[in-house]
């Protein structure tokens, strides 16, 4: 392992040059100049899928509360792949199926197949078999588990570009320690496992790449943390109890999708813009679909500052203080969710807005469209049309609020075995 290097005065300022450029072109990479064309590419997804989806039948059947008929695959990310028999023969299906702003993910595609078959961790000196050891390789890897585990670590999983973590056949935990971070990397699908109980890390000497590690300074506890990534794909996670936050995305992070999660017992969920000091966060693009945000959720779902995020066919079932909210001047659309308001009437309003006047926030674009309020929940809209790109002609609609609990009926990781449908 490369310990310490001693660079003199010149060379350290180059370096720090490059990988500052470097790291702007991180964030290029994904960012889209026009919005609403991602926009309106996940609607046509959406009303496609719901056209051609067979009703429910008398047939189906619930067992203690759960699904226990035939595979249905309630929306169009799901549909892709999840109702195939062979999806353990053909993993790399699924890197054809994201939706939204990071559906020119493929991670580990083309790859190979990496299995992780210990689940400890050495995090200075990863060993093959662990998972720490397959997300440093510099190559493209699918990596998938030979059982279920629980992964607890002392220091963060620093996670390499191209890389996918498929949970699928296996009951996969990291939990009681560090989170899963990437930082100036692109292109990683994290995929069904199970996120819980991650603790703050005091930071050291943590492996990055398959010969070198770096010093890490203290990592807050986030369950997913995003700095300065691009083209990152987050589906099915099961994620509670996190020390900070569930999902951060941060540092001009952008060409983000996080869908198909169930998130419950947390107090601030998701965070997209550290500060508002930051306006390179203007790039950060995020579309959050298909989630259920369940009991014991307190706030941020999500807290948004500068960029673009589109909030579509969720279900927001529980809430303390308010769901979505933001400062900066960012641009929020929220499509066919349901709100589901708190027994509190002073948490019946879905929106906050931070650190802004009425006469500064009443032009920031936050948009609502065919969202389903329910217990009283109202969404205080604000700002005209969207200065992007548009042809109107495009704008087609999501499917309204009245839908979601099909939608995100299997939100969550996922019992998948081989031979059979998810």
């Amino acid at each position: 392992m490369e310990r310490s290097l001693q660079w003199s005065r010149p060379a350290s300022l180059l370096l720090f040059a490059a990988a500052l450029l470097a790291a702007a072109a991180v964030a290029s990479a994904g960012y889209n100049p026009d919005p609403l064309s991602v926009v309106n590419h996940f609607n046509r997804a959406v009303q496609r899928h719901a056209s051609s989806s067979p009703r429910r039948t008398l047939s189906e059947k619930k067992k203690k509360g759960k699904y226990s008929g035939p595979c249905l695959a309630t929306n169009p990310i799901d549909r892709c792949w999840r109702c195939r028999k062979d999806w353990a023969t053909d993993r790399q299906r699924l890197a054809r199926c994201a939706k939204g702003f990071g559906r020119e993910t493929t991670g580990g595609l083309g790859g190979k197949i990496y299995i992780v078959t210990d689940p400890s961790d050495d995090f200075k000196n990863p060993v093959p078999g662990t998972l720490r050891w397959g997300v440093v390789q510099t190559e493209p890897l699918w990596i998938i588990f030979a059982r279920d585990m629980i992964i607890t670590t002392t220091q963060e999983i620093v996670i390499q570009s191209n890389k996918t973590i498929d949970g699928r056949g296996a009951q996969v935990h990291i939990a009681d320690g560090g989170g899963l971070t990437v930082q100036n990397q692109r292109n990683i699908i994290i995929h069904n496992l199970h996120v819980h109980d991650i603790k703050k890390t005091d930071g050291g000497d943590v492996a990055v790449s398959p010969n070198h590690f770096t010093p890490r300074t203290k990592a807050d506890g986030d369950g997913v943390s995003l700095f300065n990534a691009s083209n990152i794909w987050i589906d099915h996670l099961s994620m509670s109890l996190c020390q900070d936050g569930m999902v951060d995305v941060v540092a001009a992070s952008t060409a983000i999708t996080i869908s198909n999660c169930h998130l419950t017992n947390h107090n601030d969920v998701m965070l997209f813009g550290a500060n508002d000091n930051t306006p390179e966060d203007k790039v950060i693009q995020v579309t959050v679909a298909f989630n259920h945000f369940g009991r014991g959720l307190v706030q941020r779902m999500p807290r948004c500052r500068y960029g673009f995020f589109h909030v579509v066919n969720n279900d927001y079932t529980h809430w303390l203080m308010y769901a979505i909210g933001g400062s900066s001047n960012p641009t929020i659309i929220s499509q066919g969710n349901r709100y589901i308001a708190p027994p509190n009437m002073a948490a019946k309003q879905i929106t906050k807005r931070d650190y802004a006047e009425e006469s500064v926030w009443k032009n920031w674009v936050w948009h609502t469209e065919a969202d389903l309020m329910m217990n009283n929940a109202f969404f205080t809209p604000s700002g005209g049309n969207i200065q992007q790109k548009l042809n109107k002609k495009d704008l087609i609609k999501p499917k309204p609020g009245e839908y979601v609990t099909r939608l995100t009926r299997f939100a969550g990781t996922l019992a998948c075995k081989p031979g059979c449908a998810c």
